[in-house]
């Protein structure tokens, strides 16, 4: 099995994710966990990673507060739509845009980083733990690592208030080749496991949309979406919300050794 490239999705993940509001929630919950990672490093402009990046949302976030950045990803086309919303967002100088899979980069770049952001990628890798192996070690000392993964927890989570019960097993493949749905699921004990093997000290977890996806109605998630978007801000850092999150964003700082 391949590592997953949306070349050939790139306008269905643009509506799906980018435009709906299960991606202004991810997009408000991940934006105030970073702005509280950068209090975290040093006070100049930062070098970030973002492997896997995509249209590159954060980047440009990041990148108009003066960092540098580099932005990888296996699609061309998500990256040629990246480098269009730079120039318009006025920061491509600040960016540079590589089009490799984020367990290559090592290829491209030689220097360390201050930030690597990883979101929604793993779980389109096969090799998961070599992944999260090749990032750790491009952070410098102290360095953080931005990690949100697919929750195996969720799907069970999700298929069970719906009725599905056959389906609520994470093991169980996706049988349609263009969903957006990741067919590689992640046990969040392994994540944590993993980063501990790396080095790395977690420093807070949130989960995202804890509570949108399991609305039985789509139409409640657009009927009061602020305050539907206030109960989820309200309750993402907490157990056991941040478990039952349909994705879990992890944040890890390089030991010092």
């Amino acid at each position: 099995m391949s590592d997953r490239n949306f070349d050939d999705i790139a306008d269905k993940f643009s509506r799906n994710i980018y435009g709906t509001t299960k991606g202004k929630i991810r997009q408000a919950v991940i934006w105030e966990d970073l702005q509280q990672l950068l209090t975290l490093l040093p006070n100049r402009s930062l070098r970030i990673l973002d492997a896997g990046g995509g249209e590159g949302y954060f980047s440009r976030q990041l990148a108009k507060l003066g960092h540098q950045i580099i932005l990888c990803d296996l699609s061309q086309e998500m990256l040629n739509r990246a480098q269009e919303a730079a120039i318009e967002d006025g920061v491509a100088e600040n960016m540079r845009f590589i089009c490799c899979a984020a367990q290559e980069i090592k290829e491209h770049i030689d220097e360390k980083v201050d930030l690597v952001l990883f979101h929604a990628v793993l779980e389109w890798i096969t090799d998961q733990k070599d992944a999260v192996n090749v990032l750790t070690d491009m952070l410098l000392p102290n360095g953080i690592l931005s990690l949100m993964f697919y929750n195996a927890n969720g799907i069970v989570m999700r298929n069970a208030i719906l009725g599905n019960f056959h389906l609520a097993n994470p093991e169980i493949p996706r049988r349609r080749k263009k969903s957006l749905s990741p067919q590689n699921p992640l046990q969040p004990e392994d994540v944590y496991q993993w980063l501990d093997e790396f080095s790395m000290i977690i420093l807070g977890k949130t989960g995202v949309r804890v509570f949108h996806d399991y609305l039985q109605s789509r139409q409640l998630q657009n009927k009061d979406f602020p305050s539907l978007l206030a109960l989820e801000q309200r309750y993402c850092r907490q157990e056991p919300y941040i478990s039952l999150g349909r994705y879990i964003h992890v944040m890890a700082q390089k030991r010092v050794n």
